[in-house]
């Protein structure tokens, strides 16, 4: 059996030097807002060959995806489009310790269907009703969804959402929100200055003041429970040079001071 053994033909050098690559491969999963798709579509792949592993991306409302975490969902990472979510997780121990840190920062803009609208001020004397002319308002979820709830609470300080309210149409998410604008649905609708840039049937028409509605910060952090190599690097990754370009290509601000906390 020993001389049999020693007959055996060796494995290509190519072949070994592969091995040791293909043990160490393992899959991060990443929950992250909706309004990060673009972005992702880019990241994912990049961090992938560079690293060889596996990224799987689930992309929903922030609220959405806070909840299936709270109910067990196998994530590792979660990037929010709002803090309250990750506060929300935080505080439920689903956190590792000193996993969290801000990422980015976004704007929340009104937007209309088309290319050429004509621009607006948003300020507490605009109609928004006359604009609309009878048409809908598309937003995410304003109670649940960050860029609804932003939108929400942009309206409110500028005094437009009374009455606003009745011709507001509710999405799931921001993207089915831009959607039913890009699509003709809606005439105006308000989402992440980040998602209107990545759609060529639309027009940004106005800029909320910032003062108008909370900070837009997306926080980002790390999952309680299975902790991988895969993970860690793609943390370290979302921080680097290579993302921070990814998301700057598509409008987003960057944090450039990490830290723990809410």
């Amino acid at each position: 059996m020993r001389f049999a053994a020693l007959l055996r033909p060796a494995l290509p050098a190519a072949l070994l030097s592969t091995l040791p690559l293909a043990a160490q491969a393992e899959e991060v999963v990443v929950f992250a807002a909706a309004s990060l798709k673009n972005a992702m579509d880019e990241i994912a792949p990049a961090f992938e060959a560079q690293s060889g592993h596996a990224v799987t991306v689930s992309l929903a409302g922030s609220s959405a995806l806070a909840r299936q975490i709270q109910q067990g969902a196998p994530a590792d990472i979660f990037i929010s489009a709002n803090e309250s979510w990750m506060d929300a997780l935080e505080a439920d121990g689903l956190l590792e310790p000193d996993g969290r840190s801000d990422l980015l920062r976004n704007a929340i803009v009104l937007i209309a269907h088309g290319k050429d609208a004509a621009p607006v001020e948003i300020t507490p004397e605009m109609d928004l009703p006359a604009l609309l002319d009878g048409g809908r308002l598309a937003m995410a979820l304003v109670d649940a969804v960050p860029a609804g709830i932003y939108g929400k609470a942009a309206l409110e300080n500028l005094g437009l959402w009374d009455s606003a309210l009745p011709q507001v149409a509710q999405a799931d998410n921001v993207r089915a929100a831009l959607a039913l604008v890009s699509a003709g649905e809606a005439p105006l609708g308000i989402v992440y200055a980040t998602d209107a840039a990545a759609d060529d049937d639309v027009s940004v028409i106005g800029t909320f003041p910032e003062d108008s509605h909370p900070p837009i910060v997306y926080p980002v952090a790390d999952l309680a429970g299975r902790d991988t190599e895969a993970e860690a690097a793609f943390l370290d990754y979302l921080h680097g040079p290579e993302a921070r370009a990814a998301f700057e290509r598509q409008g987003f601000g960057i944090v450039t001071q990490t830290g723990t906390g809410g």
